[in-house]
């Protein structure tokens, strides 16, 4: 019961990038792969405001994710917009490139020295022989709270609808007024805020370095593709099924392999359900 518990908040903290890995896929129709390269900007933003600046977590993750979002729209403006009608590969290795390119300058200010968020200690929670600690406790609210605003902005506002109407048809939504560029740089914002939560979490419940973000890349993507890449919806339901996999795979081997483990449940779904669980078949003509 314990793996089950471990899993479930596993998987809701791998769904807020996965979430945003769906939502700029949708929209831009290709896959981010500096995903995990603005996790780790989010938990160093975090870092800088917790260490240099005295913040509390309260503060330090809410001012990662408003600098995370611009941050991003940036990027979207320097680097995405002007290969936007590009072939997949050339945006593939755009986002490589900016992948690389956080990463090192975080490595050029910051070292590759393991670092920690300033928190106070707290005592687990016990029930029934479950524990569940502050942090995991933390990482839960905060997930769940991201998760329903960002459920709130697609099914209920102007934004959600615009964002639709371009996933579906970018052409017609221009045509029917929607104003595209704008929409994309919200749709980028919200990424940014959700990987920026990712990483201040993952921080929260491990250390700060370099390559946090890339150890969660695999998971991302496999919990994406697996709920329908595209599907924001179904990147928390395969989220979940990720966080529940690696966790009770650990009770027969080793945590080392994690990552293989959901490499294989991503290779399984693209051969048994290439769409994913919940995304849909796409019918060429």
């Amino acid at each position: 019961m314990q793996a089950l518990l471990n899993g479930l908040v596993s998987g809701l903290l791998i769904a807020l990038p996965a979430i945003a890995l769906s939502l700029t896929y949708g929209i831009l129709n290709f896959a981010n792969f500096s995903i995990g390269a603005m996790i780790t900007t989010g938990a160093y933003l975090a870092y800088i405001a917790n260490a240099s600046f005295g913040a509390p977590i309260a503060i330090a993750a809410p001012v990662a994710a408003i600098v995370l979002a611009l941050l991003a729209i940036v990027i979207q403006h320097g680097v995405y917009r002007r290969v936007r009608n590009a072939d997949h590969v050339t945006l593939l290795v755009a986002s490589m490139g900016v992948a690389f390119v956080l990463e090192n300058v975080l490595r050029f200010f910051y070292g590759a020295d393991v670092r920690t968020l300033d928190v106070p200690v707290a005592r687990p929670l016990l029930w029934n022989g479950l524990r569940l600690n502050h942090e995991q406790l933390t990482i839960a609210i905060v997930a769940l709270s991201a998760m329903a605003v960002v459920a709130f902005i697609l099914r209920a506002t102007r934004l959600g609808r615009a964002m639709r109407a371009i996933s579906d048809d970018p052409d017609l939504a221009e045509v029917r007024g929607i104003r595209r560029n704008r929409t994309v740089d919200w749709t980028w914002a919200i990424s940014g805020v959700l990987t920026a939560l990712a990483g201040v979490m993952i921080a929260l419940d491990g250390v700060v370095d370099p390559t946090i973000g890339m150890n969660y890349l695999v998971s991302v993507f496999a919990a994406a593709v697996i709920g329908g890449i595209g599907n924001p919806f179904g990147a928390v339901a395969g989220a979940l099924i990720i966080g529940l996999v690696e966790e009770t795979s650990a009770l027969a081997i080793s945590t080392t392999y994690r990552q293989g483990v959901s490499f294989v449940v991503l290779v399984l779904v693209l051969l048994l359900r290439p769409q994913g669980l919940f995304g849909v078949a796409r019918i060429r003509r």
